[in-house]
């Protein structure tokens, strides 16, 4: 069946006419040019959101987590806008995004990672991203501080990088990735409490798992390390 389709602009909730033509062929328009097109119902177009209102909806979103990610990022040591960078690559600050192979919530952890990092709900984003920095800080001192390999490594995973001697993977997605990630955010390391201040790390044993938590406040008791002193 031969169907011509003029196409002209209209408003969401404007009318469609059809009709055949002298040859037989269906015509479909949204002016009546014909006395015996007859008048089509059609539902109302859903409001499509502007890059504008899709913009400010993320800003709104980061805001809400702005202390939280400071205050992880001084704690471990980790730039605050490359926390912001990975949250927005993995999930666009959506806390109860699941991507097709089950990476969960704000950092998209793997199920495994999230129990190895002591994470109990990954949709709850507080402590998705407490266990998705405490994992992007082991990933720096795996690679010696190279975010791109931190990167790429929190992309593919750490055996990726390391199998293509330790440099960023072959993969397109990894590679966008890194790029995109350290493309968003100043070259220059923006100064954070590593360059001014005593970083105390101490282990919390959760699940019969270590885990390493960094602060920059002197623990009350227990055993602790001076990581950084500046």
């Amino acid at each position: 069946m031969v169907v011509a389709v003029f196409a002209t602009p209209r408003p969401a909730q404007a009318q469609i006419y059809s009709w055949r033509d002298a040859k037989g062929t269906l015509v479909v328009s949204s002016r009546q040019l014909d006395p015996g097109a007859k008048r089509l119902d059609r539902p109302t177009a859903p409001a499509i959101p502007t890059p504008r209102a899709v913009a400010a909806k993320q800003r709104r979103r980061s805001a809400e987590y702005d202390g939280f990610i400071d205050e992880q990022a001084a704690a471990n040591r980790v730039r605050a806008e490359l926390i912001r960078g990975v949250i927005e690559a993995e999930s666009n600050f959506n806390p109860h995004a699941l991507s097709p192979k089950g990476a969960m919530g704000l950092m998209q952890l793997m199920p495994a990672t999230a129990a190895e990092l002591g994470v109990r709900d990954p949709f709850n984003a507080l402590e998705n991203m407490r266990g998705g920095i405490t994992y992007l800080r082991r990933l720096l001192d795996r690679y010696n501080s190279n975010e791109a390999l931190a990167l790429a490594a929190y992309n593919a995973g750490p055996g990726a990088v390391d199998r293509h001697g330790v440099q960023v993977p072959p993969y397109q997605e990894t590679q966008q990735y890194v790029k995109r990630i350290l493309g968003s955010i100043p070259a220059e390391r923006a100064a954070d409490a590593s360059t001014s201040k005593v970083i105390y790390k101490t282990f919390d044993v959760i699940d019969g798992n270590s885990i390493p938590k960094y602060s920059t406040s002197k623990p009350a008791s227990g055993p602790y390390e001076i990581v950084t002193v500046d």
